[in-house]
């Protein structure tokens, strides 16, 4: 069982078949998303210190912070799933 890979910037990747969402981090509930995450340290900090762009939401109810906007990121993951 081959795994894909997902490349959310500089490096970093996540495994695209455990993807639940890809989400814009501005809005209030996004926010408090990734404060309960670090509290119950489920935050996955990806950013290499750089700003926050993305959130992507990992089926495990894991939290990922990318530093890639969430739009380019949604078109790699339509990349990755089209193919056979």
């Amino acid at each position: 069982m081959e795994q894909t890979l997902l490349n959310i910037g500089f490096g970093s990747t996540v495994v695209a078949d455990r993807v639940v969402a890809i989400v814009s981090p501005n809005s209030a509930p996004m926010k408090r998303l990734k404060d309960e995450a670090r509290e119950e340290k489920r935050l996955v900090d990806a950013t290499h210190g750089r700003r926050t762009r993305s959130i992507i939401i990992m089926d495990s109810n894991h939290i990922v912070l990318s530093a890639i906007q969430a739009e380019t990121i949604s078109q790699r993951f339509s990349t990755l799933t089209e193919q056979p």
